[in-house]
């Protein structure tokens, strides 16, 4: 693989998206007392109740699900099927020379997010999850981190991307 400016792109994308995540939750780790069967944890308020950051380790994927997986499954489905599923994505984008800058960060930032969780999985056990957004009736999230910011992101703007590509067809 020849080393390009595109190349380049991508893979300084991932690893500083990679790096974000992991520092963050190094930070939080070593600083915020997690959440437990037994403990409450610590919350820090960071905008009154609407935000807040707290420490819980998430032995599942989104919200926790598949936490409840037998370990096999979990292995595969947690594991096994994102690595293939990321690596997939990152071969599309190193071949397909058409893909347009937005899209490129868009995909590059979803790859990061990914190995980042990934990463956690294998290291810890567990994906260290920290930031906590309630805005009353108006808007509530689960207990994600940057990596979730990054993947979701990274989906919004593929999806806008798509509907751009699309007007501009019609």
């Amino acid at each position: 693989m020849k080393l390009t400016k595109r190349t380049s792109y991508i893979f300084l994308v991932i690893i500083l998206t990679i790096a974000l995540d992991q520092v963050t939750k190094v930070l939080v780790r070593q600083s915020i007392i997690p959440r437990t069967d037994t403990n409450p944890g610590e919350r820090i308020s960071i905008i009154g109740d609407a935000f807040i950051m707290l420490n819980v380790e998430n032995t599942g994927a989104f919200l926790g699900m598949g936490s409840d997986l037998n370990p096999t499954l979990r292995l595969i489905v947690l594991l096994i099927l994102p690595i293939v599923v990321l690596g997939f994505v990152l071969r599309y984008i190193l071949k397909d020379k058409t893909i347009d800058n937005w899209s490129l960060f868009a995909f590059s930032s979803i790859i990061g997010g990914g190995i980042a969780n990934v990463y956690d999985r294998i290291v810890y056990g567990s994906v260290t999850d920290f930031l906590f957004i309630d805005l009353g009736s108006v808007f509530k999230t689960g207990i994600f981190n940057m990596a979730d910011v990054s993947v979701t992101t990274g989906m919004i703007m593929l999806l806008i991307a798509s509907f751009k590509k699309n007007k501009t067809k019609a």
